[in-house]
């Protein structure tokens, strides 16, 4: 039994001018990396955790050709939503779409072998910051309109009182037999202290072993981010920060 993970897919072969190079060289062809490295260490038996932004997709049509992409690669997927997946909406609209090899987690919890997965999106939290640690680049999306992580900081506050009992929701239906316990989070659910938070007391009251998420790019060179705290694992895979191969969580 393996477990891997990567996080931040941002795939685009549904939509046009969506290319992540402009975010640097380092993402130049990166869906090739991907499925690359992808091929060379999974077999079809694993399973692979997917923790948001798989796709630029605004409507549900245009992420199917990035969901084939990926049922294609091998392995079973567990995915969970990101601030970027505007074309996930209700399970029973992707439901008809979704290829076989992937699963998703809103508000449910999915089970594997002896294994339980459970999570929620989270959000921006003013507990803990990153600031120090990402080498800031602009974002050329970014202008004009203003997207869903510009509102206020009330509304922020709301968006991640609501996750935290999305969460709670999803872990609550957690197999209490399970011999692994996993999280998935998009956002992470504890600052790079690894100091108690909210997020993080919940983990902890449901027993999670493991917590894998994405959000963070442009991690600064040589800085290595996170990991163990009140019995609790906590990996960060985006994927430009492992370097566009998945990371072994279990084998």
């Amino acid at each position: 039994m393996r477990i891997w993970a990567i996080g931040d897919l941002h795939l685009s072969f549904g939509v046009k001018n969506k290319s992540m190079e402009i975010f640097g060289p380092n993402w130049e062809s990166h869906a090739t990396k991907i499925a690359s490295h992808w091929k060379s260490l999974i077999d079809p038996s694993d399973l692979v955790l997917v923790p948001g932004d798989l796709s630029w997709a605004m409507k549900l049509e245009d992420a199917v050709p990035d969901l084939q992409w990926v049922h294609e690669l091998p392995g079973t997927k567990v995915m969970i939503k990101g601030n970027h997946d505007y074309w996930w909406g209700s399970l029973n609209k992707i439901a008809p779409v979704l290829p076989p090899s992937i699963h998703l987690i809103q508000n449910n919890a999915f089970h594997w072998k002896e294994v339980a997965i459970g999570g929620a999106r989270l959000w921006d939290t003013p507990e803990y910051s990153f600031g120090p640690f990402i080498e800031f680049r602009e974002n050329p999306r970014a202008k004009g309109k203003e997207t869903e992580e510009l509102v206020q900081e009330e509304f922020q506050q709301k968006l991640f009182d609501r996750e935290l009992e999305r969460l709670k929701m999803s872990l609550a239906q957690l197999d209490p037999k399970a011999s692994l316990r996993i999280a998935m989070t998009h956002y992470p659910p504890i600052g790079a202290d690894l100091k108690p938070s909210r997020a993080a007391q919940i983990l902890e009251q449901h027993q999670i072993n493991l917590c894998v998420f994405g959000h963070l790019h442009n991690i600064k060179p040589g800085i290595s981010l996170f990991g163990e705290a009140r019995g609790v694992r906590y990996v960060l895979s985006s994927c430009d920060y492992i370097r566009f191969q998945p990371i072994a969580l279990c084998s």
